[in-house]
């Protein structure tokens, strides 16, 4: 999710921080390449290992969750290792202005997220998960939509 972020906030011209702990960093050719388009649109990148740092100023604060499909058995670890990095009314106040909260869904509320930050005036979860709904039925439209012949 990360690197999606990165890349498209960079063509947008939108600013993007980037906060992991040490051995989760972007890979190196992703963000380079990121980079690469952020020069051009003169836009900054920045990753750094403090949470705080990274929302300090920030117009949204995305997260993701901490164990995606496929990585399971690495779930302890994992656990251990963001748990600094949970989005919370902490954080959210470290921010230093009026933010958004934005998360891809599914969420592990008390993992990546509190429940007081999901339920926030700040969160706008669920508009963006009914956001993606609409434009899912519009790419099945399109796909099972008969092709017409001239």
């Amino acid at each position: 999710m990360a690197h999606s972020l990165a890349a498209v906030s960079a063509k947008a011209g939108i600013n993007f921080s980037l906060a992991t702990p040490k051995g989760y960093e972007p890979d190196k050719n992703i963000w380079n390449e990121a980079r690469k388009i952020a020069d051009k649109t003169k836009t900054k990148l920045f990753h750094t290992y403090d949470p705080k740092q990274a929302v300090k100023g920030a117009d949204f604060v995305y997260t993701d969750v901490w164990t995606s499909m496929g990585q399971e058995k690495q779930q302890k670890k994992r656990l251990r290792d963001f748990k600094k990095y949970q989005v919370n009314s902490e954080l959210i106040k470290a921010v230093g202005k009026k933010c958004n909260f934005m998360h891809c869904m599914p969420v592990h509320r008390g993992q990546e997220v509190t429940d007081e930050v999901m339920e926030s005036a700040a969160s706008i979860v669920f508009d963006q998960a009914e956001n993606r709904l609409h434009v899912q039925k519009a790419i099945m439209v399109l796909l099972l939509k008969p092709k017409i012949k001239n």
